[in-house]
């Protein structure tokens, strides 16, 4: 055990070790000390400060809130554990205030960024879900508050199927949501991609030049030089000679 850890403080296994991290810490935190607070930002944060728009800041918290809202709630019911489903309504009401922030950046969003015809489509059905998903919501959250307040405890079967309805529509979004950046590169920066492009294919020539060459000697090898009279190459002539391929 000694010998391994250090092995691995001396820089020794998987990413350099630990003191090789800790000195890739030190320095980026050295190289903070000359910059702006916009450039101190930038270099702590280049992924938020890339974005074109919030929306993507904000898509996953109510994935997260009502998806463990559900799980919490119905296993509350199932097992007759009121704790569960009192812990169910804090994530339903965390996950209804995270919607109302992603609803309305997305609604900005949708005037930010680029898209075709082919996206215009996909991009409205994902607003209306998105929309309905925040709707439900606060429907189920009113209800909820409702309940509690009065402790009834009827309605469980109804508001159970709604939550898993809310769920399932928030399926639906978040393909929408991936369909749009993943396969239609909405919000991507396609000038950085275009960039790199020629760079990735003169990779290519330079890979592919050494193969024909060798593909080309082979062939000339092959031939030793004769004539293939059986092939038709529309009478090209090489060297005086003419081969009527």
């Amino acid at each position: 055990m000694m010998n391994f850890l250090s092995f691995q403080i001396h820089g020794g296994g998987i990413g350099g070790g630990i003191a090789a991290n800790l000195e890739s810490l030190l320095i980026f935190i050295e190289g903070l000390s000359g910059k702006t607070p916009p450039e101190m930002f930038s270099a702590i944060m280049p992924g938020i400060a890339g974005l074109d728009n919030i929306h993507p800041l904000f898509v996953h918290y109510p994935i997260a809130f009502f998806t463990a809202f559900f799980v919490f709630d119905f296993f509350g019911v199932v097992a007759k554990k009121e704790k569960w489903r009192y812990v169910a309504s804090s994530l339903l009401y965390l996950g209804t205030i995270a919607a109302a922030f992603t609803v309305v950046a997305g609604l900005f969003a949708a005037d930010s960024v680029e898209h075709g015809e082919d996206v215009h489509e996909i991009m409205e059905r994902h607003e209306h879900i998105g929309i309905a998903v925040l709707s439900l919501s606060l429907f189920l959250s009113a209800w909820r508050l409702k309940q509690w307040g009065l402790r009834l405890k009827r309605g469980n079967t109804i508001f159970l199927l709604l939550a898993a309805f809310l769920c399932v529509l928030l399926s639906l979004g978040a393909d929408l949501g991936g369909l749009m950046v993943y396969q239609h590169g909405v919000s991507v920066n396609q000038a950085a991609i275009s960039a790199a492009a020629p760079a990735t294919d003169s990779e290519d020539a330079a890979v592919a030049a050494p193969e024909q060459a060798n593909h080309d000697f082979n062939n000339a090898d092959s031939a030793g030089g004769h004539e293939h009279s059986d092939h038709s190459h529309g009478g090209h002539s090489h060297g005086g000679h003419s081969h009527s391929h």
